[in-house]
């Protein structure tokens, strides 16, 4: 209904010319009817135009009257369409003034004609306003008759029948675009559910957690605490191994059952990955929370019954408390795995609370490194590449080589979780050898002039026969040297500059090439660009999408872009989220830029799909996949 009244101007300007036909007509005429029908075309007008204005500022009363409205308007129409047919047919009947009737009848005409096509979406009250402002002319000239009326008959009626067909075409195409864009909305809707829900439970996933949380967190009432409980399945995988993945299904759906059952209505209940949960209400205190998380351990303690199985699995769990155990959901989060791995190291079947004197640095790194040494040899590692891409032309330029961990029973681990680990235990040297040769590998079958580049370690550069190491995997995977690019940052100069000269000098003097990593977080020397074979610096993310950009930031890239040119380097700018940053950093004068505007890192398939497209001539940005 709202829509009727959403071009007041338009609904303005056509008054005003019915007015003027109407009142030109009375004026030059005199005849009673006529001055008759434009007091009343004027009334109408000026009623219907009032009415426009004042719900243009006004949608609540639109909202809350709506029927009323729309009856209004549609008698409105019809009368106003009314009243300028029989003003046209009244001006022909008088016949002194011919000006008079080529007026009235072409403004009444004209209305009707566009009418019919503005209100095609209710055809009714469209062909109803054309039939209106048509018939009395039509009428007229058959009453009158003789050849230019006869004519002019025989083209209203064509003309009523003609605009009757568009009309309904218009209405029908109508139609099909409203439905189309409901059941692109109804499966936007679907899609984003089914995204954000686990498919085995019926619950939340993580990316429907994080969402639902971030909701939580701005409902939370004053003086109330958001309890967040991370629980974890004892014996699951004696389940899945023993009785098969139905019968695990079957045990995980329980498990989410019981907790939709125990935890309040309010509560936000996701299943996080693999057999654990997580739920998060709201509590008054911590009394409440204890008693809630009691319920549930010894809720999940009892068998469950599937499939005429008996399974006793239990479950152990950690709890965390917003704000006691941290100022927010990632750092709860956090507490709340910590407590969960405690409640695990202390047997099975346990609660444990968030205490901040927790700390499991020791076991984890122990517990991290064990497993990755046997990801490696078992081949679990995945390397994915994230595009860096020419400003200027839009290519994709170089592919900067990122490690992946899937865990088989924890998921994805994230790098910053493992790989502090392995330079800590020296499981980098082995892990930096496996992407460099892995990397290599995908990038032989890319085109010549696409570069693959990989992030060093100080820990494995230092480790004797690195440099040979490196040549020997581009070698075996018959990628020519100068096609690597080794990144590095700043900190690999602090401690033994003179080794790492040599490791550089080496490997550059084979043709491979070296970028100077997160320039501008560390000391930014300018002595390591003078001193070492750089050939491209990547600018920091915090001074392109960081939250202290601004006037300062932007002076430094374009310091470091000029001095780049001047040296004859590249400059990459890294984190690129926004068209506004990719042109900020391009004015500034950085030459390529890699961020999620592009692309998210991803498998090698899909980057060498990325350069098939590329060099087909279609899409060449990488969102593609984003």
């Amino acid at each position: 209904m709202v829509s009727l009244y959403t071009q007041p101007t338009s609904l303005a300007n056509g008054a005003l010319a019915g007015i003027a036909t109407a009142s030109t007509a009375a004026l030059v005429t005199r005849q009673p009817s006529l001055i008759w029908c434009a007091a009343a075309v004027i009334l109408v007008a000026v009623s219907r135009v009032v009415v426009a204005f004042w719900l243009a500022r006004d949608q609540g009363v639109a909202r809350r009257d709506e029927h009323l409205l729309e009856l209004a308007f549609e008698i409105g129409a019809l009368t106003y369409a009314f009243l300028v047919g029989l003003t046209a047919g009244l001006t022909l009947a008088v016949g002194d003034v011919s000006h008079l009737s080529l007026l009235t009848t072409s403004y009444a005409l004209v209305y009707g004609v566009g009418i019919a096509a503005r209100n095609a979406g209710r055809p009714t009250m469209a062909i109803g306003q054309l039939l209106l402002s048509s018939l009395p002319i039509l009428a007229v000239s058959l009453a009158l008759g003789g050849p230019g009326l006869y004519v002019l008959a025989g083209i209203v009626v064509f003309m009523i029948f003609g605009m009757i067909s568009i009309t309904f075409n218009v209405f029908h195409v109508l139609r099909e675009q409203i439905i189309a864009a409901d059941t692109s909305a109804k499966m936007a809707d679907q899609m984003r559910d089914q995204a954000r829900t686990d498919v085995v439970t019926g619950l939340l996933n993580r990316a429907g957690l994080n969402h639902e949380l971030v909701e939580q967190l701005m409902r939370l009432p004053a003086g109330c605490k958001l309890a967040l409980f991370w629980l974890d399945l004892d014996r699951f995988k004696e389940v899945n191994d023993t009785l098969g993945h139905a019968i695990g299904d079957g045990v995980l759906a329980e498990v989410a059952h019981r907790l939709a059952d125990i935890a309040p209505d309010s509560a936000t209940i996701a299943r996080f990955g693999g057999d654990e949960f997580i739920a998060a209400c709201v509590v008054q205190d911590r009394g409440e929370c204890e008693q809630l998380a009691s319920a549930i351990i010894g809720d999940l303690s009892r068998p469950f019954r599937i499939d005429g199985n008996r399974i006793g699995c239990g479950a152990s769990m950690g709890v965390a408390l917003l704000p006691d155990d941290g100022p927010d959901i990632e750092t709860v989060m956090q507490s709340a795995d910590l407590a969960l791995y405690h409640a695990k190291v202390g047997g099975r079947n346990q609660l444990r609370f968030f205490d901040p004197a927790m700390t499991r640095d020791l076991v984890r790194k122990k517990e991290i490194e064990t497993e990755l040494r046997a990801a490696i040899r078992k081949d679990e590692l995945s390397i994915f590449f994230q595009p860096i891409v020419d400003l200027k032309t839009g290519k994709i330029r170089t592919f900067e080589a990122l490690v992946r961990w899937f865990h088989p029973e924890k998921g994805e681990l994230r790098p910053d979780e493992f790989i502090p680990v392995a330079e800590e235990t020296g499981v980098i040297i082995t892990l930096g050898n496996w992407i460099t040769a892995q990397a290599a590998k995908a990038a032989a079958q890319w085109p010549d002039d696409v570069t693959v580049a990989v992030n060093l370690s100080p820990i494995q550069i230092r480790a004797p026969g690195a440099a040979l190491g490196i040549l020997n995997a581009i070698r075996d995977a018959g990628l020519p040297p100068h096609r690597l690019e080794l990144e590095v940052t700043e900190s690999l100069f602090i401690e033994d500059s003179e080794h790492t000269a040599r490791f550089m000098e080496e490997l550059a003097g084979h043709g491979v090439r070296f970028a100077l990593d997160d320039f501008g977080t560390g000391y930014s020397s300018l002595g390591y660009i003078n001193q070492f074979p750089f050939k491209k610096i990547k600018v920091d993310r915090s001074f392109v999408s960081g939250p202290n950009i601004g006037k300062k930031s932007d002076a430094i890239i374009r310091a470091v872009a000029e001095m780049g040119s001047t040296l004859e380097m590249e400059i990459v700018a890294e984190g690129l989220e926004t068209i506004e940053q990719v042109e900020a950093v391009r004015n500034a004068g950085c030459t390529l830029g890699q961020g999620y505007y592009f692309s998210r890192a991803v498998p090698d398939f899909l980057a060498a799909m990325l350069l098939a497209q590329e060099r087909d001539g279609r899409e060449t940005t990488a969102r593609l996949v984003g």
